[in-house]
């Protein structure tokens, strides 16, 4: 019984992502029918990504401010301090998923441009024109993938500033005391450490996302 369901729940994934991929394929097709090609709709792709950890960065830092704050807070109404810690977390972790969706729409297209480019070699009558053209299909190639492993890197460094930040947010809920307070000033330094470490390794992706644009533009 428990087989039959594993397959069926197997067989519905497939089943969507054939349908994704479809549809995919459909908006591609359509949008060269109006001159937009891959190449066209990587570039946006990689610019959006780009701008959405820019987003996630100074989201991320607001957050940070946000926890300074409570931790110094001096008397007051704890409850709109939870609401704002909070807030920041939601904020953070709807930055967060922006990143990964755009990451992902940067890997649907690529494997697109390059199965399409690979084929179109394959036309070439010229030998020398056909080396050129597989050359830089390599190059192309061998530059997205560092973008991709350096994004999928920063991307991996939101987890724990998200979960530590869920954790803050949650105890101050349980907790609206002074004491929480008091708590959570234990836990801001290893937050703001996490926080560097992702705001460093977004600047890396941020750069290697402007190389890959300057590369891919005629």
């Amino acid at each position: 019984m428990q087989t039959n369901i594993q397959l069926s729940r197997f067989f519905a994934i497939l089943v969507i992502f054939i349908g994704l991929t479809a549809c995919q394929s459909a908006y591609y097709s359509a949008m060269e029918k109006v001159g937009v090609h891959k190449r066209d709709i990587m570039l946006s792709r990689v610019d959006d990504a780009k701008e959405s950890q820019q987003q996630a960065q100074q989201q991320f830092k607001s957050a940070l401010d946000q926890l300074s704050q409570l931790i110094n807070f001096e008397g007051g109404d704890l409850e709109e301090q939870y609401e704002l810690i909070n807030d920041q977390y939601q904020a953070s972790k709807n930055a967060a998923d922006d990143v990964s969706t755009r990451i992902a729409k940067i890997e649907d297209v690529a494997t697109a441009l390059f199965d399409e480019w690979q084929d179109e070699i394959g036309q070439y009558s010229s030998e020398k024109l056909k080396r050129q053209s597989q050359s830089k299909l390599k190059q192309t190639e061998r530059r997205y993938h560092k973008l991709i492993k350096v994004m999928v890197k920063a991307e991996s460094k939101m987890a724990p500033v998200l979960a530590a930040l869920k954790d803050n947010s949650l105890y101050l809920k349980h907790n609206l005391n002074a004491q929480a307070i008091g708590a959570l000033q234990g836990e801001y330094q290893s937050i703001k450490k996490d926080v560097e470490v992702l705001v460093k390794e977004m600047n890396s992706a941020i750069a290697q996302s402007q190389q890959f644009i300057d590369l891919l533009k005629p």
